[in-house]
């Protein structure tokens, strides 16, 4: 899956799990339209979160309760101690390289993070869907 297809899946999965609300009458519209008023123009319902129009204020829901945002500062930690020795030595100080480039060149460690970062994105492992980053794979396994 691509992304464009995943934010589709997700639109898709926001529309099946929330209900259409006329917030002027506030009840449930499940065909579409108020019986009430006649509206058509309806806001959605997430039983236990409330309403809103749109559905990236309900897909930004689904992935806060069910996934968990990259932690990008263990994946490019795993990464850097994986390309390098496990530990190196400075002096009579032994510690993991990911540490001592840390520590040393904080600047360095951001930029070098960052690049990691839009690596990913733009190889599509890590997808950002509202400002936040997910796993490609986990979000297709929540979308299955």
């Amino acid at each position: 899956m691509n992304v464009e297809e995943i934010q589709e899946k997700l639109t898709e999965l926001a529309i099946e799990r929330t209900t259409p609300f006329c917030y002027s009458c506030y009840q449930d519209c499940p065909d579409d339209y108020c019986e009430t008023c006649g509206s058509d123009d309806l806001m959605r319902h997430l039983e236990g979160v409330g309403v809103e129009y749109g559905t990236d204020w309900v897909i930004k829901n689904i992935l806060e309760e069910e996934l968990s945002e990259v932690d990008l500062e263990e994946s490019f930690e795993q990464m850097i101690d994986d390309l390098y020795e496990e530990e190196i030595q400075i002096g009579f100080i032994k510690t993991s390289t990911s540490c001592a480039i840390k520590e040393l060149d904080p600047i360095a460690w951001d930029m070098a993070k960052s690049e990691h970062l839009d690596s990913l994105v733009e190889d599509e492992i890590v997808i950002e869907i509202a400002g936040r980053h997910y796993w490609k794979n986990e979000l297709e396994s929540l979308l299955e």
